[in-house]
């Protein structure tokens, strides 16, 4: 689908664009979008400019001006969850929405917070630190990819009975949009629907979600609780995210996280609307800058007049993703995690495997996270980029992340980066 509008020619993806559109330095090669993103010029010259502001009229712009960008910034957001802006909120990144939730709901002695093995680290202690302080423990569902999404479905249900089965009681589900690692685009409205059917709340971490896959059907499908970065995928400045919160719920947010002026202590709570006071509470956390909020129409402006149109982005993301890693699994003659898998074929990362064994590292197990490590270590240190390496399931995998600023080049030069990271551990560098 063709979102341009009639006199707009957009911009042709790959060198062109990140020329013209993006800051790297020369001889950088940004091959992991997905951990901190990056942002267009218009968008960074657009943030100085409302720093600036801040400092020639500090209370102006942060007691008046502030407030009505945030409003904008709500507003363009919201349809892409398909949601009402009085339903989203910006915090600064997806573990902080995280937290918000978790710290606001109420547990029970015997009450379980369900996830995957595949939950993103900051997630988990979360829910660990949590447990400290409230009566609530975790329970995480075993998955190793490749795997079916009817599978991890059926792991769900086996979960819920076991917990059931100890007596306790399945508070929450919390499930990504997309993993972290592996990349892979997770069944997250089945796993909502099945929530919804078992009586269980739902929380999903979009951290990989808007400006990855298309989220506008998130108010239709409705969560409990979702949120998403809008730094990695989204090209607004860091720190941004969105908080989902339907109307439905928002009578459980009591706080934000601080707790600062917004909060009413519950008598006066009770005597507010839910809502009106949902939507004031996050409009002022603390003093911060928080300029990245105020960026998010012209970020979508940039994605819409200089891309395109959010299609065309997702589908380019989409098949360089695909198209790079085969050439990647070709030069080294490999190959990607999942093959043709639909959990790997929807979103805009890919994992290919290093022509790499314990084997011929002479060592166990227990070493293969230090060997990952140290290669993954090396590729800033020496190499002008960033290579995400995992150890995993015996074998050695790095994710690479798709974007309009690549070209088939970029994923071949990683791979030939890759054969002399794996030739060096070979001759033992790692262990020097």
């Amino acid at each position: 689908m063709d979102t341009q509008g009639p006199n707009i020619k957009a911009s042709q993806f790959g060198a062109e664009i990140r020329s013209k559109h993006f800051s790297f330095a020369d001889g950088y090669r940004p091959l992991n979008h997905g951990s901190f993103g990056t942002i267009p010029r218009m968008v960074q010259d657009y943030q100085r400019q409302l720093q600036l502001e801040t400092e020639a009229r500090p209370d102006t712009f942060i007691r008046y001006t502030y407030l009505q960008l945030l409003k904008e910034s709500r507003s363009a957001v919201a349809p892409l969850l398909g949601a009402d802006p009085g339903e989203v909120v910006l915090v600064p990144n997806a573990t902080t929405g995280v937290n918000t939730i978790l710290r606001n709901l109420s547990f029970d002695q015997g009450d379980v917070v369900l996830c995957f093995d595949t939950i993103y680290g900051a997630c988990a202690k979360t829910i660990q630190a949590l447990s400290e302080t409230c009566p609530v423990s975790s329970h995480q569902i075993e998955i190793t990819y490749p795997i079916e999404d009817a599978e991890i479905l059926r792991r769900f249900r086996l979960a819920v009975e076991e917990v059931k089965v100890q007596g306790k009681q399945p508070k929450l589900a919390m499930f990504d949009t997309v993993l972290t690692f592996p990349g892979a685009r997770f069944p997250w409205e089945a796993l909502v629907a099945t929530c919804k059917e078992l009586g269980i709340m739902s929380l999903i971490d979009g951290a990989h979600g808007l400006g990855h896959i298309d989220l506008t059907n998130l108010g239709e499908v409705g969560p409990d609780f979702m949120v998403s970065n809008c730094y990695k995928w989204l090209m607004v400045p860091r720190g941004c995210a969105v908080l989902y919160v339907p109307f439905r719920n928002q009578k459980l947010i009591s706080s934000t996280l601080p707790t600062s002026w917004g909060y009413m202590p519950r008598d006066e709570r009770a005597k507010t609307d839910p809502h009106e006071y949902f939507s004031r509470l996050f409009d002022k956390v603390s003093t911060t800058d928080n300029t990245p909020y105020c960026c998010i129409p012209l970020a979508l402006k940039f994605r819409s007049e200089v891309c395109g149109g959010e299609a065309r982005i997702l589908e380019y993301c989409k098949d360089i993703a695909l198209q790079g890693g085969a050439r990647m699994a070709e030069i080294l003659d490999t190959e990607v995690l999942g093959g043709s898998s639909s959990s790997f074929q929807h979103c805009c990362l890919t994992n290919v495997r290093l022509p790499l064994t314990l084997e011929e590292l002479a060592i166990d197990e227990s070493c293969g996270k230090k060997v990952a490590k140290w290669m993954q270590e090396l590729t800033p240190a020496e190499y002008e980029t960033y290579l995400p390496i995992k150890f995993y399931d015996g074998q050695f995998w790095c994710r690479i992340s798709g974007q309009i600023y690549l070209t088939l080049d970029d994923f071949e030069w990683a791979a030939r980066t890759l054969l002399q990271l794996c030739e060096r551990a070979r001759k033992g560098e790692w262990a020097a």
